[in-house]
């Protein structure tokens, strides 16, 4: 992990964690957090511990762990935000609060793979073509290229 964005968005999918399995916890021991709980708490706990590898996979920079952390999340958060939204908006009468705040962490559980996911894109990007200033100017600069002549070592050697 080079790049401070990846690092910012690491920490922020561990403390997203961190916080569902407080939710996990808590509904688990029946108390109230807020109004807020998991939709099924065993694929809640499943989930938790496929984040686990999926957070190891992204931090060894591997596409597969960021796809496979958008599509449990996406799947899991994507259904549970599409059914709140589509209630909030045919609600003729004040919306409860938990709702709203199931809605936001929804949100946030959608949002976060997606910007892990651009994150890991830009970042194949820049490997594939990679710019270095220092070395760029001489390496990328036909005028500077070598001109082979007779004398030229045209020899192949091979180490046995």
């Amino acid at each position: 992990m080079r790049n401070f964005s990846t690092w910012l968005l690491v920490m922020f999918a561990v403390m997203f964690w961190g916080f569902r399995v407080v939710v996990a916890l808590m509904a688990q021991l029946s108390q109230d957090f807020g109004g807020i709980a998991p939709l099924n708490l065993t694929l809640e706990i499943v989930l938790l511990f496929v984040a686990l590898i999926c957070f190891i996979l992204i931090v060894k920079r591997k596409m597969v762990g960021a796809l496979l952390y958008l599509l449990t999340y996406g799947i899991y958060f994507g259904t549970d935000l599409f059914n709140r939204l589509t209630i909030m908006m045919e609600a003729t009468e004040e919306v409860a609060p938990e709702n709203m705040m199931n809605a936001v962490f929804a949100f946030i559980g959608i949002i976060l793979p997606i910007a892990i996911l651009l994150d890991l894109l830009a970042d194949k990007n820049r490997k594939a073509n990679p710019k270095d200033k220092k070395t760029d100017w001489f390496f990328k600069n036909e005028k500077f290229d070598r001109k082979l002549d007779e004398r030229a070592d045209k020899n192949n050697y091979r180490t046995l």
